[in-house]
C-alpha cells in the first residue's frame, strides 16, 4: 500500500484520487487557521515555491481537532489562506486525524510514521514527507518548521 491508493476530497466536494500525484514528492501537512503554528503557511508555500518545478507539492488538510484552531467552512479557510498568506498549494476538506473518524489517509500516515510519544498526531502542522514512490519517509513535529525540512526535501528530490 503507498499514499496513492487513497482518495481524498478536495474544498469543492469532488473525490481527488492521491494517485494524480504519482512520482511526485509530497508534504502533507494537517494545518489550522487559528493556531501558534499558522505562520508555518508562509514557509509552506516557500517550499512550494521553491521546490514545484522539481515535482513537490505541499497537500494541505485543515484538521479542527485540536483547540478548535481551524473554525468555518473550508472555503472561509481557503480564503483565509490565500489572503493573509497567498498560499497557492492544494488544500482538502477539514479531516479528523486522530480517532474513530480519522481520514484512511492519515490512519495509514501514522501507522508507516508513529510518532516520539505514539501514533497519535499531537498538534497541527504535524507534517508527513512523502517520496516519489508513495512511501512514507519521515514524519516532523509541528515545532519544526518549513524550513527546519528544507534540506530533507531537497535531498530526496535530489538537488
Amino acid at each position: 500500500m503507498s499514499v496513492y491508493d487513497f482518495t481524498v476530497t478536495d474544498t469543492s466536494g469532488n473525490d481527488v484520487s492521491l494517485s494524480d500525484y504519482r512520482g511526485k514528492a509530497l508534504l502533507v501537512v494537517n494545518t489550522a487557521t487559528g493556531c501558534g503554528f499558522t505562520p508555518q503557511y508562509s514557509g509552506l508555500q516557500s517550499l512550494y515555491d521553491k521546490y514545484r518545478e522539481h515535482e513537490f507539492e505541499v497537500l494541505d488538510f485543515p484538521c479542527n481537532q485540536f483547540g478548535h484552531q481551524a473554525p468555518g467552512t473550508d472555503a472561509e479557510i481557503g480564503n483565509f489562506c490565500t489572503s493573509n498568506y497567498a498560499t497557492t498549494f492544494p488544500r482538502f476538506k477539514k479531516i479528523e486525524v486522530n480517532g474513530d473518524g480519522a481520514s484512511p489517509l492519515y490512519k495509514w500516515l501514522k501507522k508507516q510514521k508513529g510518532g516520539i510519544f505514539g501514533d497519535d498526531i499531537k498538534w497541527n502542522f504535524t507534517k508527513f514527507l512523502i517520496d516519489r514512490n508513495g512511501e512514507a519517509i519521515a514524519r516532523f513535529s509541528p515545532t519544526k518548521t518549513p524550513d527546519a525540512i528544507d534540506s530533507e526535501i531537497k535531498k530526496l528530490l535530489g538537488i
